[in-house]
This record gives C-alpha cells, structure tokens and sequence, in this order.
C-alpha cells in the first residue's frame, strides 16, 4: 500500500487529537443523560446537565450530536429531519399516489429505521415492510446508523420474497441512509423503483407511518433492555413469531398479515 514500516508503526501509536477526544467524550455524555432520563430530555435540557459537573458544552454541539445519533426526545414537533433535498423533477419522486391502491404483494415496500434504547445504547433497526399485508418482508439491526444497515433489510426482503417482474417501489421518507448512492444502486440492481416523500409534504409519509408505527411503538414504548443484544433478542421474538403471523390488524379485517396473504392469493 506504500506505506513504511515505522510509518505504520507510528500511525498506531499517535495520540487522538484533542478535538476529537472532546467529543467522544461529549457523545457518551449525551447518551447517557438521554438514557437517565428516559428520553424525557430534548437537545436544551441535554445542553444543561454537563454544567451541574463544571463540563462546559456548547448546545449546538449537542443538538448535532442528537441528531446525527438518532436519539428523539418524547413529545418532540421535528420528527423527521431532512439532510439531502429530492429536488422537484428527480425521477425518485414520491410515486406514492400511484400505487396508493396497493393490489397485491411486493407492489409497495416501505422503508424506516427505530432506535431501541437500552442502558448501554442504542440499536438501531431498519425495516422494510410491505404496504399490501403490513408485513415485514426484511429487517436489520445493528449498534450503528451507516448505509449498510438499511442495504442489509432490502437484501434481506429481496431474497426472502424474490419481486423479480414485479414493478415494485420502495418508499422512504428521505432519509440520508436511504438517498446515499450505494442505497440507490442496491435497488438499481433489483429493478426496484425508488420513492421519497416530497420536502415539506406530510402526505406521502401518511402512507408509510401507519404501517411502521405499530411493531415501532410496542417494541419500543415503555420498554428498559439491558443492553443491545437483549432488544435484539426482543426484535427477532416480536417480528416473525408475533407481528407477522400472530398480531390481528384492523385495516385486515383483523388478520395476521400472513393470514391476510394467505386469504389472497
């Protein structure tokens, strides 16, 4: 790779910048506040805590840092936050209205992330699910919120469903995991056409967040994991056993969303 020995050598050894170690630290503290709390506390009251231990923490840092972890305060008014604009005329438009009369399987897929919230951080779930039987057809999770955790559920959806011939769309709600170039040419490769909610426009997510907000709200809500690998546990219990197979939905006519697929084909 054309690096020297002692050049390596001296890469393992150098000492973090102090900036750098300033915010780790600043990040840990932030986690943890948010978890004491119980999610009680927004951006505002997380800026206040560092100074009843002399630590001075500038609230912007600590909004960016909120944000970028993914951690949302109860009760919150900006849910969604948009990083890179779908500019008016790109082809990912929201294609919502047009298969807004979803008529049969892997038609209309939806894609969003959860965080889980444990006492020794946060896992983050992707999930995919599909808008005809509300059921979830691929999921990932992991401890981080990188662009392979949302690739991983798509992967995951494709080969359990094989929508191959389909003129399938995949919905999401704009996110910078789901508009990053490796997202796209990860739907490119299955000839799915992608969907984004339109900037400022509450009805094309309308669609997506009744389908996502149950297994979202009874996963997460009043719920207190240990750690990562016990709300992990919790997630693979919830999604297949009981979501999919069990849990009766009102837009089903109360069925299972397996049921509901089964009575339709």
């Amino acid at each position: 790779m054309g690096v020297s020995k002692s050049g390596y050598y001296e890469y393992l050894g150098r000492r973090k910048p102090d900036q750098q170690m300033e915010r780790e630290a600043l990040e840990g503290f932030v986690e943890d506040v948010f978890l004491e709390h119980k999610s009680r506390y927004g951006h505002r009251r997380t800026d206040l805590e560092p100074g009843r231990i002399g630590i001075v923490a500038n609230e912007k840092r600590v909004l960016k840092i909120m944000r970028e972890k993914g951690p949302e305060a109860m009760g919150t008014t900006r849910r969604y936050r948009i990083q890179k604009r779908i500019e008016k005329g790109d082809p990912r438009a929201d294609l919502v209205e047009r298969v807004s009369a979803v008529s049969g399987r892997n038609r209309l897929w939806v894609g969003d992330i959860t965080y889980v919230p444990t006492r020794r951080g946060f896992l983050y779930l992707a999930t995919v699910m599909d808008a005809f039987s509300r059921k979830v057809v691929g999921w990932s999770m992991a401890t981080h919120m990188r662009e392979n955790l949302v690739i991983d559920a798509l992967e995951q959806a494709v080969g359990r469903e094989s929508p191959s011939g389909h003129d399938l769309v995949f919905h999401d709600d704009q996110g910078t995991r789901y508009t990053s170039r490796a997202s796209w040419k990860a739907l490119g490769r299955h000839g799915i056409t992608q969907s984004v909610s339109r900037p400022g426009n509450p009805y094309g997510n309308a669609v997506v967040e009744p389908l996502l907000e149950t297994p979202r709200t009874e996963l997460v809500k009043g719920q207190a994991y240990e750690g990562p690998e016990e709300a992990r546990q919790e997630a693979l219990k919830y999604i297949e056993p009981y979501h999919d197979t069990e849990r009766m939905h009102s837009t089903l006519g109360y069925m299972s969303p397996c049921d509901f697929e089964r009575q339709s084909t």
